[in-house]
């Protein structure tokens, strides 16, 4: 059975002193793809290292929205940055020039820990449209923003000849939520979250969306999924993630295995050649 892990951040210091051990972990568990997620570009070279020592692993670079605002640095240690065309330069470069990145991200819209919408839009939008000249998905964040990020996206699309791909990140949202972003072409990744007992409506969700636009993530070193809930998650924890989507679905493991690994394939290009085993 193979597993495809489609959001970690496995750069964190947390890491750092058993990271050998963890990919010992995440293979026995069958993982045999994992995308890593950028919240800043100065990331990136860090996370470059680490891939060049796992063949498994695929890049997305990005700029989070809780990076945008220069005004919470001060009170952070996050390291923000003011949306630019140098800073959208940048991105573009890395992304164009480098083979193992496979996505724009993780960008997004998040107005549960900080407030400064204008900025966020303006640095989601710089984002989606490096992602439709470089003909790359983008990794979306969405955190109490989803009627905003709804808008930008249903405009954005419109403008476009090229469809837009892309996906929801560690979802949260409701049905009725679900089903704006999928009418928008976006797959639907779930995390750990999925799996909390008081997850009822994100639950839900989860069984509307079809067998071909979903995906699963760990989003470690969050949102450990149960049993693991308030300790270090880590990639071989997805088991967990599909497991408990199996179950909800009434599927079994190994099919909600496979099609998430062949949808996780076909929007990342990953380079799995058979994910049926």
């Amino acid at each position: 059975m193979h597993l495809v892990d489609t959001h970690v951040h496995i750069n964190f210091a947390n890491f750092d002193d058993d990271l050998d051990q963890v990919r010992s972990r995440w293979k026995e568990a069958g993982v045999v793809r994992l995308v890593h997620s950028c919240v800043t570009p100065d990331e990136f070279s860090k996370t470059q290292k680490i891939a060049d020592r796992f063949e498994e692993l695929f890049l997305a670079i990005g700029l989070h929205p809780l990076n945008t605002s220069l005004e919470a640095q001060a009170k952070s240690e996050r390291h923000n940055y003011q949306w630019s065309e140098a800073l959208a330069n940048q991105i573009f470069d890395i992304a164009k020039s480098n083979s193992r990145v496979v996505a724009i991200g993780e960008t997004g819209l998040d107005f549960y820990k900080a407030e400064n919408q204008t900025e966020q839009i303006a640095a989601f939008i710089g984002q989606l449209e490096i992602a439709r000249a470089l003909d790359l998905p983008v990794i979306i964040h969405c955190r109490d923003a989803a009627i905003a990020a709804r808008e930008v996206l249903t405009k954005f699309q419109a403008e476009s000849e090229v469809p837009l791909r892309g996906v929801m990140h560690c979802w949260a949202g409701t049905p009725e939520e679900t089903q704006w972003f999928l009418d928008l072409g976006m797959m639907i990744s779930f995390s750990g979250v999925v799996t909390f007992k008081n997850a009822k409506v994100l639950q839900a969700s989860a069984l509307t969306v079809p067998s071909d636009r979903l995906l699963i993530e760990t989003d470690c070193p969050f949102l450990a999924p149960m049993p693991h809930r308030g300790k270090r998650n880590e990639p071989c924890y997805v088991r967990q993630v599909a497991e408990k989507l199996a179950e909800l679905r009434q599927e079994h493991l190994v099919e909600l295995a496979n099609y998430t690994s062949e949808n996780a394939n076909k929007l990342f290009g990953l380079g799995l050649a058979n994910t049926r085993n």
